[in-house]
């Protein structure tokens, strides 16, 4: 009889701490989400920044399909 009240109490203990630390990891998760949830990744970049990439018009023997799909197998963009 001792040995099973001792197999509940450890039962009731595992289930506490892993509730516990199952809250303190959504609360944290709920945190982060909250703190990304105003940062505005696109918006226009202040300063002197510049354009990266500019895609230019240009006349090529190749249609313009075959051209984007050399660009997505060359970039994998």
């Amino acid at each position: 009889m001792k040995s099973w009240l001792a197999l509940v109490g450890n039962t009731i203990k595992v289930f506490v701490i892993f509730m516990g630390c199952t809250l303190i990891f959504y609360y944290g998760i709920l945190w982060v989400s909250k703190e990304y949830e105003s940062y505005h990744r696109y918006d226009e970049p202040k300063g002197r920044a510049i354009k990266v990439i500019q895609m230019e018009e240009r006349e090529s023997s190749y249609p313009e399909w075959v051209e984007r799909l050399m660009f997505f197998y060359h970039f994998g963009e």
